[in-house]
């Protein structure tokens, strides 16, 4: 089988995109892991674009494990500047999982689209039981075994877990990711964050994603941490979320709508053989 297929990013994030609207090409969860392995093309995640009658299009989203996520923020970016020079027009609608989300192309490759509503309350993130959400009380340790207790939950179509520290340097998310990728408070698993706020306006982080693993940037995760942070007042309705390729710009509007700005990378044909 011969799949063409485009190669994006959004920061270091990479997708393999298969555009499903005129040819449908049906995967096998054992293909879907197989191109997303680093040995093979590689990828963070999946995602297939397919026809919809009330949008531009909708996206289907699928993790390096072959399991499917809800949401994915920095894809959503890159397949908006995808449609977008196809219909040369700079806004862009697309249909996921959590919700219709809504893009616009603001030119040298910088793309913004609007995530949408956090969700704060304990059986929406899902949570095992009811908690407090602000304040999980989950124990993490730092390089020195230091111990630290917290973590904020919140679901932006998927569920996300942000712990605040001194120093992100200082923990191994590599290590700690997948213990609470898997928790038992997390029946959906989750999204695992360490974050430190430079300022009011900045929070460098380092991010573990569920079904993925280490990754250089993830968009639900930016915008978890910036709502996080104005939840726990540590920032305000603008904030700049530091990835190690670079930054995401976060804005919580009035009614609590997150946007997200950041790059997305070229367009890359490529060809699968499967």
């Amino acid at each position: 089988m011969d799949i063409k297929a485009f190669k994006m990013d959004g920061l270091g994030n990479d997708f393999v995109i298969i555009d499903n609207r005129e040819k449908i090409t049906n995967l096998s969860k054992d293909q879907v892991i197989k191109i997303c392995n680093r040995n093979f093309i590689g990828c963070d995640q999946l995602i297939l674009i397919e026809k919809d009658n009330t949008t531009d299009a909708s996206l289907k989203f699928f993790n390096s494990d072959g399991g499917e996520s809800g949401a994915c923020g920095n894809g959503t970016r890159c397949v908006a500047d995808l449609i977008s020079k196809e219909k040369n027009d700079k806004n862009v609608t697309l249909t996921t999982q959590s919700g219709i989300l809504k893009s616009e192309i603001l030119g040298n490759n910088l793309v913004t689209t609007e995530i949408g509503k956090a969700k704060i309350n304990w059986h929406e993130i899902p949570l095992a039981k009811e908690s407090d959400t602000r304040n999980l009380n989950i124990k993490i340790n730092d390089l020195d075994n230091k111990e630290y207790l917290g973590g904020t939950a919140i679901n932006v179509g998927n569920p996300h877990v942000i712990f605040f520290v001194e120093k992100v340097e200082n923990f191994d998310v590599g290590k700690i990711g997948p213990k609470i990728e898997n928790h038992v408070l997390f029946p959906e698993r989750c999204n695992v964050t360490i974050a430190k706020v430079i300022n009011e306006n900045l929070i460098k982080v380092k991010v573990w994603e569920r079904g993925a693993g280490l990754t250089k940037a993830c968009g639900t995760a930016a915008c978890a941490t910036a709502f996080a942070g104005k939840l726990n007042n540590l920032t305000k309705n603008n904030t700049d979320i530091e990835f190690v390729n670079g930054k995401l710009s976060i804005f919580i509007d009035e009614k609590n709508s997150i946007h997200m700005k950041g790059p997305v990378s070229d367009i890359k044909e490529i060809s699968i053989k499967l």
